[in-house]
């Protein structure tokens, strides 16, 4: 197969993992097509993808993924793979202004056809996969070289390529790093509202957790979500028949309770954790933040874009920050965008001057 594929000049790939189903998540199926025929990969049988490896990483090979942000991530977490020479065809549709971009509703558009959904959710790592999750999967991929196309025909001619192009190489450089850096309970939506005597009852939860998730094989929000772990932080419960005035269910109760309140009491004997400080921006800061921000939205609303298609949010948060004066240092804060530089510098630096 990695020989068939090595000769073509375009590839569609994509890929199945089993986010909802397990602890940890690990790509369980890999798909190709190539215009005269499809191919289901099965990582969990095939042990050794070192014939990929130069696959992914060749230039002269174009790879069509639809949303291809995520199946970097999943390809470089198991496999290392890196991806060059990319074409997204969920951000081309974003770049040329479509208004749903989903890739049944693409593929409708453009072939009058719809995929059967009802596996979007399945557990991809169950073995043997049924002949009809294998042709939703086989599916995901068969139609993407076409889509493709006729994208790329309207990129050029709304002399949109070139962005389009640079865009997918912004992609390709985080080389599937997903970027979080930060302790497990600060990611809990809701833990800023927590007292410092509070935090640390909310860290031996998630560690809890944790090792619960691990132990039973299923992914964490499976156990126990977020919204009752910031519960139980905030009202303290002694008792496990607490438990279930704040929410949780008998069969939660019953399996966790001791456990729950042996992590609460854990907590209220520990430390309490204090936020590392950050300093507020200054005013001159955010007025030039706020002036891009007008800027971006005017700008893309003339488009009829989103508004982090003519500005990325990172691009937009670094500018504000270092004040570019000139067009060779906002290059510094805009890397690898080339086609943005050239069409919007000079109306980014009238704007951060006030013009």
């Amino acid at each position: 197969m990695a020989n068939h594929l090595s000769q073509q000049p375009r590839l569609a790939i994509d890929t199945e993992s089993n986010s909802l189903h397990a602890f940890r998540e690990q790509v369980c199926l890999i798909q190709f097509s190539i215009p005269e025929t499809d191919y289901l990969l099965d990582p969990l049988a095939v042990k050794d993808l070192s014939p990929l490896t130069e696959l992914f990483s060749n230039p002269k090979i174009e790879k069509t993924f639809h949303a291809a942000e995520y199946d970097l991530l999943c390809l470089k977490r198991d496999f290392n793979f890196c991806v060059v020479n990319l074409f997204d065809t969920m951000q081309a549709a974003r770049i040329l202004g479509y208004p749903a971009v989903g890739l049944n509703h693409l593929l409708y558009e453009k072939f009058e056809v719809s995929l059967d959904k009802r596996f979007q959710k399945a557990d991809w790592a169950k073995r043997p996969l049924p002949i009809d999750q294998l042709n939703y999967a086989r599916f995901d991929t068969y139609y993407l070289l076409a889509l493709r196309d006729l994208l790329h025909e309207e990129l050029v001619a709304k002399n949109l390529w070139a962005l389009a192009n640079e865009e997918f190489q912004r992609i390709s450089y985080c080389n599937g790093q997903s970027g979080q850096e930060s302790f497990p309970w600060q990611r809990v939506n809701g833990a800023n509202q927590l007292s410092p005597q509070q935090l640390p009852i909310l860290k031996e939860l998630i560690e809890w957790r944790l090792t619960q998730a691990e132990r039973m094989n299923r992914p964490v929000f499976k156990v126990i979500n977020n919204n009752l772990l910031i519960a139980i932080a905030e009202s303290k419960p002694n008792r496990v028949e607490d438990l279930q005035t704040i929410g949780l269910t008998v069969r939660q109760a019953y399996l966790f309770g001791s456990e729950i309140i042996a992590a609460v009491k854990k907590g209220m004997k520990a430390e309490p954790i204090k936020r590392s400080y950050t300093p507020h921006p200054d005013q001159a800061f955010m007025n030039r933040l706020e002036a891009l921000r007008n800027w971006r939205r005017q700008t893309a609303q003339q488009l009829g874009v989103e508004s982090d298609v003519v500005l990325p949010r990172t691009f937009m948060q670094s500018i504000a920050e270092n004040n570019p004066q000139n067009i060779q240092s906002l290059a510094e804060s805009m890397p690898h965008s080339p086609w943005r530089l050239e069409q919007y510098g000079q109306d980014i630096l009238n704007r951060l001057k006030g013009r």
